[in-house]
């Protein structure tokens, strides 16, 4: 249901606790204190047959003898008598109830559904929404609401808590409470049966209320509909998260290394990186940034300059910088001169700028005024250990001005104890992040660096590449359709690499032969020396078996080899088949980086390409990144970068650097397999030899296994949608109509500075001068899975193509509803352009299953409400201030 009636869960005029009690710390009695002392300004009522009056208020047996149904119930009554209660609350009207009761996967007197099944089919009739069970409540203070059994009310405020845990959320309120730290939403999800995290970020990330969300993680359920809420909320809004570990699982872990990472807790930090949000790994971490998030001024870029007043404090700093990733900016001749006209001649001549132990509050301000204004930084971090030379409340009176006055990003840090109390709390005042530690402050920055980084990941729009061998599916399916005859499984070896081929990745050249004779006949053709492997169906890590022997320098080293490996296979437990054994050429590539490049499908986020260390100590190592698919160049090199073993690719000693790019178009190659062929649950790929060359598959395996859907079914993220794509002749010229992608923030700044003064007011529903590069962003960038904007654009293939024309659409989570706009360039208007998107659009959204698109017009844009009759749509009403709305039924 996604967002129908939240308004009812997180606005309601009216709630109901059922259960309310006067009995010592009964979690009824707790609700309804909450809900009177909160300042709740709506009707407050109560439902206990055992009470005549609770509190103040008279108290009803039961649900129908409320004379005027309630917004929002509160359960706080046994597990066993939630779904008749829900029955009643749907029959009178209620369109949303918080259920506090813990039991709820028991089964029902009627032994034939559990308590929990029952009570989600008796509020789906009435379209009533649950939240819950088993969870704290809810808190908004905004409008005074505490329909929780939480030990105290949030502090109203800007930021908005989804929590899964009761108890970090209530650790959450008590820690915010003591540091002035307010919300406008704080949720608790308990088992999430009905309303989850997906419905409530898509409910933040439209709120008015919330300027940044909290998450705190367990388990996801729904990949794809939690990325696309995720993704939408983060476009806007500064979302950080704190994910629980989580087991891996998957029975896949026996065939192939990349299927023992399905499910891990690597693929769940890619897909929050892909959502564009910041995860933070600690409550502690938690704690801190919503500190940073709620006084750090926007990050512009990645040169952090340390300014401090000792040595030892300022190499603490730097080393957690440089743990985490990160480094120094380099300070430019300028900035260097100014500051040797403020320090004495002992300061460090560097960054760390240290101004030495006897640092005044007026060196400190001074070199302020200059670290924040020189252009070789872009952000700061200020430490000051206590010294009694001066106060340290007098140094942070000195920065406090600099800081607030400057734009860039400043954090400071205090380490020491009661001397500095007073340093933090001057900070606290004038909303300036302040830290114990120069490591917290160095963290603060760091996340502040991920979370913009993370925001590039989510401006990537990857589609399939065309280029790839238009034969690379047939060849593919067709090995598919071999083994799955016999069975789900592995892919021969053989098999395995021509697949790899046929999507472009380069393989070694292997031969199959049955015994030594035949191995020493095909070495005269191949050359000395040689690899010999084991082949076999039964036997997925060759080595770890003893099935690999490698440098072999002539034919009776050759049949020593087949014989040994004879032996050895032969007296495992099951005497596993041996159908052969793979002859390659010894590849001599001194430098050669071993990589593991693999793919498999998680449970939740779906087809995943993960890279890392390769060779026999992959699990040793541990060393590996994932990326949900798909992937495209930027994403794929992100995940590169992201590895241990990518210090070893950008060379060493006399090692020059390895090729990147070929490494990048494996893992694409790796994601567009993943998009196009379902039956493939697992790749493993390794070793992939990589240096200065390229790179060279070594091994490979395959796992496949029977699939029923479509494609696309199993993707949490949708590629650009490239088949919606046509280019026709309008008006004797070529026109392309394709969807828009990322990359068109540029062509739609053009289109919009082209438009006349009333043609944008039409669309914006007012008047706006210019477009700011958020608005932009937000437009090019789609959720393929909710949205589409169909672009004319003339020369689409060159610098000169010029966009003339935009129609959009963006479904409600439900897909019941699209809203749809539509533009077109003023001088063309009148010329069929309007009609010939439109027509594009209601055929899209047919597809879709959408079943209404509806807009709003205003009452003088004659040309487009002309339009919308032509094409069928109807006047569904007329809002305050005269816009039309209309409709039509898809």
């Amino acid at each position: 249901m996604s967002m129908r009636n939240l308004d009812s869960l997180l606005h309601p005029q009216s709630v109901v606790v059922i259960g309310a009690s006067e009995r010592a710390y009964a979690v009824g009695t707790q609700v309804l204190k909450n809900m009177l002392g909160g300042g709740f300004t709506g009707q407050i009522l109560a439902v206990n047959p055992k009470y005549p009056r609770v509190a103040t208020l008279p108290c009803y047996r039961n649900v129908t003898e409320i004379p005027t149904g309630a917004d929002l119930a509160v359960i706080c009554t046994p597990a066993e008598t939630v779904p008749r209660l829900i029955e009643q609350l749907g029959a009178v009207g209620t369109k949303a109830a918080i259920v506090l009761s813990a039991g709820m996967s028991s089964r029902s007197s009627a032994g034939r559904q559990t308590l929990r099944e029952a009570m989600l089919v008796a509020a789906r009739p009435h379209l009533l929404r649950i939240l819950g069970p088993n969870c704290l409540g809810i808190l908004a203070p905004g409008i005074g609401l505490n329909a929780s059994f939480a030990q105290s009310m949030a502090l109203p405020g800007r930021l908005a808590l989804i929590s899964q845990s009761g108890a970090v959320a209530t650790a959450l309120l008590d820690w915010s409470n003591s540091r002035g730290i307010g919300y406008s939403y704080f949720i608790t999800l308990g088992e999430s049966a009905d309303v989850d995290v997906g419905d409530l970020l898509d409910y933040m990330a439209q709120s008015a209320d919330a300027d940044a969300i909290l998450l705190h993680l367990e388990a996801i359920a729904a990949g794809r509909k939690f990325l696309s809420a995720a993704r939408r909320a983060a476009r806007n809004k500064l979302v950080v998260v704190v994910k629980a570990g989580r087991a891996a699982q998957g029975a896949l872990a026996v065939f192939t290394h990349s299927g023992a990472l399905a499910g891990s807790d690597v693929i769940y930090d890619a897909a929050l990186r892909r959502a564009g949000m910041l995860r933070v790994r600690t409550m502690e971490e938690l704690f801190a940034t919503v500190q940073t998030l709620a006084r750090a001024k926007p990050l512009r870029g990645e040169r952090l300059a340390i300014v401090t007043n000792g040595g030892g404090i300022g190499v603490m700093a730097t080393d957690a910088l440089i743990e985490a990733g990160g480094a120094l900016a380099e300070l430019d001749s300028a900035t260097l001169s100014e500051l040797d006209t403020i320090l004495p001649p002992t300061w460090s001549h560097g960054n760390p700028v240290d101004i030495v132990g006897d640092a005044t509050a007026a060196r400190y301000a001074k070199v302020a005024s200059a670290i924040l204004a020189s252009a070789s930084t872009d952000a700061v971090v200020f430490l000051h250990a206590p010294t009694a030379i001066v106060p340290s409340e007098d140094v942070a009176l000195a920065l406090v001005p600099a800081i607030r006055a400057s734009s860039k990003t400043a954090f400071t840090a205090w380490p020491g104890g009661a001397s500095v109390e007073s340093a933090r709390h001057r900070c606290e005042g004038a909303r300036v992040p302040f830290y114990e530690t120069p490591e917290q402050a160095v963290q603060a920055f760091t996340h502040t660096v991920w979370h913009r980084r993370n925001q590039a990941m989510l401006m990537q729009t990857p589609e399939l590449d065309p280029v790839l061998p238009a034969t690379r599916t047939a060849t593919t399916e067709t090995y598919i359709r071999q083994r799955l005859h016999e069975g789900p499984g592995l892919l021969p070896g053989l098999a395995a690499m021509d697949v790899l081929r046929a999507y472009g990745i380069p393989c070694l050249d292997t031969k199959l032969v049955r015994d030594a004779d035949e191995a020493v006949e095909m070495a005269t053709e191949l050359g000395y020396p040689l690899a010999l492997k084991v082949y076999s169906k039964e036997i997925f890590h060759k080595s770890d078996v003893g099935g690999v022997v490698l440098n072999l320098e002539d034919a009776a080293q050759l049949r020593l080899a087949v014989a040994s490996i004879h032996q050895r296979i032969t007296c495992l437990p099951g005497s596993p088949r041996i159908e052969g054994f793979l002859l390659q050429k010894m590849v001599r590539r001194v430098g050669a980086v071993e990589l593991l490049i693999g793919a498999s499908v998680d449970p939740v986020f779906g087809p995943v390409v993960l890279a890392g260390h390769g060779g026999a100590v992959v699990e040793v190592l541990a060393d590996r990144s994932a990326g949900i698919v798909p992937l495209n160049d930027v994403l794929a090199r992100d995940m590169l970068q992201r590895t241990r073993v990518h210090q070893l690719l950008l060379g060493y000693r006399n090692t020059p650097a390895a090729d990147e790019d070929a490494i990048c178009r494996v893992i694409i190659a790796l994601s567009q397999l993943m998009c196009e062929v379902p039956q493939i649950a697992s790749v493993d790929i390794n070793p992939l030899l990589a240096d200065a060359d390229g790179v060279v598959a070594m091994d490979a395996r395959i796992q496949v296994q029977a699939y029923s859907g479509l494609p696309n079914d199993r993707l949490a993220i949708l590629p650009y949608p490239s088949h919606l794509q046509e280019t026709l002749v309008w008006r004797g010229s070529p026109l392309t109509i394709r969807p828009a992608r990322a990359q068109d923030e540029a062509l739609y700044q053009e289109f919009f500075a082209a438009m006349a003064a009333d043609d944008v007011r039409h669309r914006f529903f007012g008047m706006i001068r210019q477009l700011r590069h958020r608005d932009l962003a937000s437009m090019a960038q789609l959720d393929y899975d909710r949205e589409i904007a169909l672009l004319a654009v003339r020369n689409d293939t060159d610098a000169s193509m010029q966009l003339l024309g935009e129609a959009r659409a963006a479904a409600d989570p439900d897909n019941e509803v699209a809203e749809f706009a539509i533009m077109v360039r003023s001088e063309l208007k009148g010329c069929g352009l309007g009609s010939l998107l439109l027509d594009r659009l209601i055929h899209f959204c047919r597809s879709k299953g959408t079943r209404y698109l509806s807009g709003t017009v205003m009452r003088d844009n004659i040309s487009m409400l002309a339009l919308a009759r032509r094409c069928g749509f109807t006047v569904a009403g007329t809002a305050e201030r005269g816009e039309i709305f209309i409709s039509l039924a898809l």
